[in-house]
């Protein structure tokens, strides 16, 4: 089976981090290593974002049914469940 193609980028990037902050290269082949660094970079990048639309995070409506809605990417507070004072403190799922 072979290594996911993320994956595989991703230990190329680190490679090329570890290269280039050890000082040993010449200027060309820093720079080289630069560019193909960023790259890797953004395809990297791009395969995170995608994977990131896929996911899905499963809530309860007002009619006690399950849902599917997109996951919030916007940083500012994590989903974690929360007890409800009405409901005997049981999470909602």
């Amino acid at each position: 089976m072979s290594e996911p193609k993320f994956e595989k980028d991703l230990e190329t990037l680190e490679n090329i981090v570890e290269s280039l902050e050890q000082g040993e290269l010449s200027l060309d082949d820093s720079i080289k290593k630069f560019e193909e660094g960023i790259k890797l970079y953004k395809r990297c990048e791009k395969a995170l974002s995608a994977a990131e639309k896929k996911i899905e995070t499963l809530t309860k409506n007002a009619e006690g049914k399950l849902e599917t809605s997109p996951l919030e990417n916007d940083g500012e507070e994590e989903a974690t469940p929360e007890k409800s004072s009405d409901d005997g403190g049981e999470l909602p799922f």
